[in-house]
């Protein structure tokens, strides 16, 4: 008689329901695992084996048929092992009652225990999606899965604790209040505040916009001038996770194994810092077996790319496409994974070489030709993507040792970069998107109206420094994201002359 379990396999951070079914048949001793199976999958004949004799039941004496469907989708990981057993089990005739609406997932030790597993969130999402309302999954990971609402989830411990929960010892369900613990976790203290940063108000004012409408920004200056500092302080301001944002962030790290046993959702949006020597393929993400990169890890926060010319030029320039669309896509042979990766991208460079062009203290020592071929590393079309281009002066000796010089702390910056969102979540509510970056062309002509004096002036801007397509959108959404900030319901003339003076 063939059994079945029910359990689901991740592509990119998308799950699919699988059947394992078993059947036992009259020959030598064996498993065999087919569907598509990789390695991990494959091992799993040992540890099941061993985890049946080891928690007290027998093991068929026959050939044990393992068959994952759908065979044409790929199955990867140790999660299968729990669904195998369970199969193994009710071909030997113990109590575990079929049912279309049951899943179990987990990964079994030799003992017959059972581990925490990768990606657990995105598995039960999906399979609720599909009509599964009860998942079995390693205690270590209830907490995680029972942040998906209108599923019961039991974390098991051993695999006996499974039957002996159909044997009347019921494993008790595990509970998430979830709104409660994005709350509770929402007030973080940062290491980096603003108000350690004496000066340079207008490369305050320039992330504050960034922050408030999602938008990526690049700053230069001379070493020592604070844009690390900055950077690191750009954490402080943004705004809390929403609900949606939440989860998804969740389900990216739960993929990527770096979530917290201990805290089973992001409660704060991420801030990934990268080395200038990182690979394409750790920054993009992909490999034999894809897996995220840095650009996803920073979805709906900040990629900070310290040095950004230090970094070679085939690398900053596959940013390009997920700089315009939000998402990328990995390619293989067999199949093809798409990641979201709705980051603000914070860059910080020097002016040249030596660092010192434009310095009014020190003096550059490099050639014409050395800042020019310095300035090249960036292509146009990478810094046509960067919406916000400043330049951060060294401070004076004046402003550096003066200690009466009040500085705005980051909780009254975050403040405003609060009311921002609230007041752009409220106006694309009916669009699906979140921030003014993510505005299209369409809805651009909807949402930044103009009035004749404005017009007036983004036109002669326009003509002046012969602005593309895409530099003159960006800019309108520049300058929407400083009337929210201001609170105005349209775009004025203070509006649109202050994005031009963020525009480099």
């Amino acid at each position: 008689m063939v059994t079945k379990a029910i359990t689901a396999t991740t592509v990119g951070i998308n799950s699919y329901k699988i059947e394992v079914e078993v059947d036992v048949v009259n020959s030598l001793p064996n498993i065999s695992i087919v569907g598509l199976p990789d390695s991990a999958v494959n091992e799993a004949r040992e540890r099941v084996r061993s985890a049946i004799k080891n928690s007290g039941f027998s093991f068929p004496l026959g050939r044990v048929i393992v068959n994952l469907a759908p065979a044409d989708i790929k199955k990867e990981g140790t999660n299968f092992d729990l669904p195998i057993a369970v199969g193994i089990l009710k071909e030997q005739g113990i109590n575990i009652p079929d049912s279309d609406d049951t899943a179990f997932i987990g990964e079994l030790s030799l003992d017959g225990s059972l581990r925490r597993i990768n990606g657990v969130l995105p598995l039960v999402t999906g399979l609720k999606e599909q009509g599964i309302k009860t998942v079995f999954v390693p205690s270590e990971n209830s907490k995680e899965a029972a942040l998906v609402q209108g599923v019961h989830v039991f974390g098991v411990k051993h695999l006996g604790d499974l039957v002996n929960h159909y044997a009347g010892t019921p494993i008790p369900e595990t509970f998430v209040d979830i709104n409660k613990y994005l709350f509770e976790k929402s007030d973080v203290e940062y290491i980096f505040d603003f108000k350690e940063v004496k000066g340079q108000q207008k490369a305050k004012r320039a992330l504050e916009i960034a922050a408030a409408g999602g938008h990526n920004i690049l700053m230069s200056g001379s070493p020592g001038s604070g844009k690390t500092m900055m950077a690191k302080c750009m954490a402080s301001i943004l705004p809390p996770l929403e609900l949606k944002e939440a989860l998804e962030l969740t389900k990216i790290y739960s993929i990527s194994g770096l979530l917290s046993p201990d805290e089973p959702l992001m409660t704060k949006r991420p801030y990934r810092a990268v080395h200038h020597t990182a690979s394409a393929v750790g920054i993009i993400g992909g490999g034999s077996n894809p897996k995220p990169g840095e650009i996803t890890l920073a979805h709906r926060g900040v990629l900070f790319l310290d040095e950004m010319v230090e970094f070679p030029r085939q690398v900053l320039e596959v940013l390009r496409q997920p700089l315009e669309d939000g998402e990328v896509t990995i390619s293989r042979t067999k199949n093809s994974i798409k990641y979201p990766c709705n980051f603000i991208l914070l860059a910080a460079m020097n002016p040249c070489p030596c660092g010192y062009l434009g310095d009014r203290e020190k003096q550059c020592t490099c050639s014409d030709v050395q800042i020019q071929r310095y300035k090249s590393r960036l292509s146009g079309p990478l810094l046509d993507r960067i919406d916000l281009i400043i330049e951060v002066p060294r401070l004076t000796t004046e402003e550096l040792i003066n200690t009466n010089t009040k500085t705005e702390p980051s909780s009254v910056i975050r403040e405003r970069v609060i009311n921002a969102r609230k007041i752009q979540a409220i106006r694309y509510q009916s669009e699906g998107i979140l921030t003014n970056s993510e505005l299209s062309a369409k809805m651009i002509k909807k949402y930044c109206i103009l009035d004749e004096k404005s017009e007036q002036v983004l036109k002669m801007a326009a003509q002046k420094y012969q602005l593309s397509g895409r530099k003159y959108n960006r800019l309108l959404k520049i300058a929407r994201t400083i009337a929210d900030l201001g609170e105005s319901v349209n775009i004025k003339v203070e509006h649109i002359t202050q994005a031009l003076q963020y525009r480099g």
